[in-house]
């Protein structure tokens, strides 16, 4: 869907309210930068129809990227309705470009939950549906709310609720949704909130970094659900074990990749099924925040496309999410790929959605049965009860309930991590310098340097070998 000539922005239409003026939007903007509409235009291709706001700056690079990755790639087949998130680097400098307003909203929140003033997450509501009065023969357009907050699963939910209004009752719908956002109050950690957006109220508590990293997001009153009242327990959780089916039976490898900031390509039937995955796999570090760069949704008319299928280097340290064959030519020289099945919904455990790992040579991506593609030699074991629990088809479908399967996924990542980290925050510890070493009145004390042969010879009396049952090299896995 990919066709035309470069994509051309709109002028746009004020929002809900009769709103125009830059400083009416400070409550919105504290959550949301802006609401687009992507067309399909015969002769321009994709093309920018409104931003809510009008006055909000976006770059011409901005523009481009935001309408080509609006739109699923035309292999992807994708008919009806489609949901989606991307992630996009900021390119504009002026007013609502990459400026970030000095707040404290959000003092107090896990370091994952920071506005990223880098980068705007979109989220995507595509429809496509056939209609012989127009010469292409389809409709074909999207919703795009983009924003610098990483709520993957509370900004799912609203785009799934204003999208399908403004498709049906027209732009007076997004302009009414984008007045009710102008009314929320500010995103504060810890703080149970309500939100009216159309006609209901959504019940949400943002979390902060003092709750346990197990605890649910949700905490707090139990509240009935209606047609008029929404609860969203979590603002950024996915369900990883749905997400990661595709690499469950190669969980242990999957998470020494991520934490080892290795490049990663993610190739699926659907720009859904690609961007749940990446989220999912920069997920399994939590409750550290993935520093490199990722795309759930990557195209070859990204403005970076270049940088990152170059061979004059090394890949990038990226993970990225296609779903248009030729990366399977453009990026056969990466050393990690993973390829996505259809995944059944009736019975995800079975042969055909649980890929192995396969070893590759460079170059050959010729098989296109799901599956691990690497020659990565993991240092740590595969542990076989999370195997036996989670993975293995001998479960009866229905048996162990999806929220079950979700939660020990989260428990083993979390596990994985935290025995990693450890010994480098006891190790860390150990070179700062001693209250009683700091005073006002003294030059400040110098901290011990970092000797890796030391850390690693603490290891042995105090790995991670003790906090976690996953057994392996885990003194390889640091080196």
């Amino acid at each position: 869907m990919a066709e035309g000539g470069p994509p051309r922005g709109a002028t746009g239409t004020g929002g809900g309210g009769g709103l125009g003026e830059k400083e009416t939007w400070e409550l919105f903007s504290n959550w949301v930068c802006c609401v687009c509409v992507v067309t399909f235009d015969l002769e321009l291709g994709q093309a920018l129809e409104t931003v809510i706001p009008s006055d909000y700056k976006l770059s011409d690079t901005e523009k481009s990227n935001i309408c080509y990755l609006a739109f699923p790639d035309s292999n992807s087949g994708c008919m009806g309705d489609t949901l989606f998130h991307i992630r996009i680097r900021c390119t504009g400098s002026g007013t609502g470009g990459t400026d970030l307003r000095p707040t404290n909203h959000h003092y107090g929140a896990p370091l994952v939950l920071m506005p990223d003033p880098a980068y705007y997450y979109g989220f995507v509501y595509f429809r496509q549906v056939k209609d012989s009065d127009i010469r292409r023969g389809y409709f074909q357009k999207s919703v795009v709310l983009l924003t610098r907050l990483p709520y993957i699963t509370f900004f799912n939910f609203i785009i799934q609720r204003i999208a399908p209004e403004y498709f049906t009752h027209g732009l007076a719908s997004l302009e009414a949704a984008c007045g009710n956002m102008n009314q929320w109050p500010p995103p504060r950690p810890g703080q149970q909130l309500h939100l009216p957006i159309l006609g209901q109220i959504i019940y949400v508590r943002l979390p902060t970094k003092s709750d346990k990293p197990a605890a649910r997001d949700g905490e707090g009153p139990v509240i009935k659900k209606s047609s008029s009242v929404v609860v969203i327990p979590s603002v950024h959780d996915l369900n990883l074990h749905q997400a990661l089916q595709p690499v469950l039976n190669n969980f242990e490898m999957i998470w020494e990749l991520v934490i080892t900031n290795e490049p990663i390509v993610v190739m699926g039937p659907s720009p859904t099924l690609c961007a749940n995955t990446v989220q999912a796999l920069v997920s399994l570090l939590h409750p550290l925040k993935y520093a490199s760069d990722f795309r759930p949704f990557f195209t070859i008319h990204d403005s970076e496309f270049k940088h990152y299928t170059t061979r004059t280097q090394a890949p990038p340290r990226v993970i990225l999410g296609v779903t248009n064959p030729f990366f399977t030519k453009t990026l056969d020289h990466w050393p990690h790929v993973i390829k996505l099945g259809e995944i059944s919904s009736s019975n995800p455990g079975t042969e055909e959605s649980r890929p192995h790992q396969r070893s590759r040579s460079p170059g050959d991506l010729s098989d296109t049965r799901p599956g691990v593609f690497s020659r990565y030699k993991p240092f740590l074991q595969k542990d076989k009860t999370f195997a036996r629990l989670v993975i293995s088809n001998k479960t009866p479908p229905g048996k162990r309930p999806m929220e079950v399967q979700n939660v020990m996924v989260k428990k083993h990542a979390l596990e994985l991590t935290t025995s990693f980290i450890i010994p480098l925050e006891r190790y860390l510890a150990s070179l700062m310098p001693l209250k009683r070493d700091v005073s006002p009145w003294r030059p400040p004390p110098q901290l011990k340097p970092f000797d890796s042969e030391l850390f690693l010879k603490g290891m042995e009396g105090a790995g991670p070998h003790l906090t976690s049952r996953v057994k392996g090299n885990w003194t390889g896995l640091y080196q």
